[in-house]
Formats: C-alpha cells, sequence, structure tokens
C-alpha cells in the first residue's frame, strides 16, 4: 500500500494580487536556511519592500516561529512609513498559521502565493538568491552570532550599496529617499 504524506496548509490570501507601485504597498517574505559548521541549522527570514527593494528584517535564528515573526513585523510595523498595504509570501508553516492571521486582521492584506510558483514571488526569490550565491556560499559560520553579524552586514550593504538597474542605478535606500512614502500610485523623482 503506497503511503501519502498529508498535504500541506495552503494560506487563503484576504486580498487579490497587488502591484508595487508606490513605497509600503507590497512587502515580501521568505525563509532561508543554512548551518554552522558544526551541522545546526540557522534560518533566516527576509522581507523586502517591492517597489524600493529594501530589505526590511533582520532575524538570523536557529528557528523562527510565527510567534517570533509576529514581534519581528511589529517592529517593521512600527518603522516610519507604517505598514504595508499587502504582505506576499508563500505557503511555509510560520506564514500560514492562525498566529500571523490574527496579528495582520484589520492591518494588512495576506497574499499566498499559490504553492510551487515562486516566480510569482519574484523579488524576495531574487534577494535571497543574491544573498545565497554572495553571502552564504562564501561563508562557513563557527557560531549563529557571526552568521548574524555577516548577514545583518550583507543586507544593509544591500540597501546602502547595492545598485539596481531597475531603479535607475539607485541604490535601494537612495531610490525610497526619492519616493514621498505613500501608499498611493506616486512618480518617484529620480534625477
Amino acid at each position: 500500500m503506497r503511503v501519502r504524506s498529508p498535504r500541506k496548509r495552503a494560506g487563503v490570501s484576504s486580498i487579490p494580487p497587488v502591484e508595487a507601485d508606490a513605497p509600503n504597498v507590497v512587502w515580501a517574505i521568505d525563509f532561508q536556511f543554512d548551518s554552522t559548521v558544526d551541522g545546526k541549522a540557522i534560518k533566516i527570514a527576509s522581507m523586502i519592500d517591492e517597489h524600493t527593494r529594501e530589505s526590511l528584517l533582520h532575524v538570523v535564528e536557529r528557528s523562527i516561529t510565527a510567534e517570533r515573526l509576529v514581534i519581528e513585523l511589529e517592529g517593521a510595523f512600527d518603522a516610519p512609513g507604517g505598514p504595508p498595504k499587502v504582505l506576499r509570501m508563500d505557503n511555509g508553516p510560520e506564514l500560514v498559521s492562525q498566529v500571523l492571521q490574527r496579528f495582520c486582521d484589520d492591518r494588512v492584506g495576506l497574499f499566498y502565493i499559490p504553492p510551487g510558483t515562486p516566480w510569482n514571488n519574484g523579488y524576495i526569490v531574487s534577494f535571497n538568491n543574491r544573498l545565497r550565491k554572495e553571502c552564504l556560499n562564501r561563508n562557513h559560520w563557527n557560531t549563529l552570532f557571526e552568521a548574524r553579524v555577516v548577514i545583518d552586514d550583507f543586507k544593509h550593504e544591500h540597501n546602502q550599496r547595492h545598485r539596481h538597474s531597475a531603479l535607475g542605478y539607485l541604490t535601494p535606500a537612495e531610490y525610497a529617499a526619492a519616493c514621498r512614502h505613500t501608499r498611493y500610485p506616486v512618480a518617484c523623482e529620480i534625477n
């Protein structure tokens, strides 16, 4: 008899797809894994503003629960500019949790990409690919603390020094500063 594994629970979007046509409209979240040299797992949470390409979340832990993610999101939502209109994410267990859904009720819309379609969350997939190639694959972590420091430095460098052709060869921080922070479509003034 064939053994069937249970299907993953798919998230139910509370909002239709939205285009990130201004800052703080769509933030994309995803997780990535690495390990220290002793073989213990490291989990990395990344979140970017899809319009400005800014990295907004810097969490590197052995394990990240839905409760911990909510604490980090509270901090990100309290930052200047406030919360986004929509959080775009895949169907990971932390992301489809009731804890996160309760936290986001009446604050932000949730948009879950269909399972098996990472191209629907392309901005964060691209960011995580760059993080993997330029940081994680080039380092061997002796400790969790070392991983936190180097990954945080990478994300800071991404925001402050990495120029994007899609942003007129500005860094995400420069581009965000040139945009008026609003949830409504506006032109970002790029000279």
